[in-house]
């Protein structure tokens, strides 16, 4: 398991080496790791993945951020440090909200971004916060029955709860208030890179209108809607979202 040091924090990240010129960065959503993505479909893609666990989450040491930005910070010297070019960000959530920051910032090595389950605005519900300062293992709880849809297969929610189990509440909390502050809504018409927006079709938190949002303000985007699907579209299909993903990186 590689980590890197990005000022003082040690980074841990996922890495598959395809031999491939296009390299695919996957940013994780909110009290997530580097686990909450397919990772073995991906490889189907043809891109090297490097999926990242943000400072505070995963195997990654140093401290949670409550400023979508400050995490960008951390992304792009990440990034910068491993010498990465020709790189398409995908970024879940508030991983999305990440990757959107770094396509405003539009660095030269920037080739495109995927936008999964997330917004150019990403309010949050009170109820959440005080869920998760009143009884973490209850928030976990009431966030399976969100997160997924009806029909989402067991493995992936048990997956998800092993993850909400392992991460210490205070770390969703600083996600949580990073999404809550978050709004780039006017800022759109600045990215110029391709875009490939994902929405699932029964996501309850990011609904499909915030992906026609962004599919809209965004010059060069495209909508895909993974029918039937929860906020957690990846693990609940994991073969269509890859599809989707391949697609866009030929």
């Amino acid at each position: 398991m590689p980590h890197i040091e990005i000022s003082g924090e040690k980074i841990h990240y996922d890495h598959t080496d395809k031999g491939s010129s296009k390299n695919l960065v996957l940013i994780h959503g909110s009290g997530g790791d580097s686990t909450c993505w397919p990772l073995a479909k991906l490889e189907t893609t043809g891109a090297n993945i490097y999926s990242v666990d943000l400072p505070g989450h995963g195997g990654s040491g140093g401290n949670a951020r409550s400023d979508v930005s400050e995490y960008a910070a951390v992304v792009t010297a990440l990034i910068k440090v491993l010498g990465l070019e020709n790189v398409y960000v995908a970024g879940h959530s508030l991983g999305g909200g990440i990757a959107l920051t770094i396509g405003i910032a539009a660095p030269s090595w920037l080739s495109g971004l995927i936008l999964v389950g997330t917004g150019a605005k990403l309010r949050v519900n009170p109820m959440i916060f005080e869920a998760l300062n009143k009884d973490p293992k209850g928030a976990i709880a009431m966030m399976d029955s969100v997160i997924f849809s009806a029909d989402a297969p067991e493995e992936a929610k048990a997956a998800m709860r092993a993850v909400g189990e392992r991460t210490d509440p205070s770390v969703s909390i600083a996600d949580f208030t990073a999404c809550d502050k978050f709004d780039v809504m006017k800022e759109l018409g600045k990215i110029s890179v391709p875009c490939l927006v994902v929405s699932g079709g029964a996501d309850v938190l990011t609904s499909v209108k915030y992906g026609k949002f962004l599919a809209e303000g965004i010059a060069r985007a495209e909508l895909v809607i993974i029918e039937g699907a929860g906020h957690m579209m990846a693990l609940e299909k994991p073969a269509e979202f890859a599809k989707a993903l391949a697609r866009f990186l030929k």
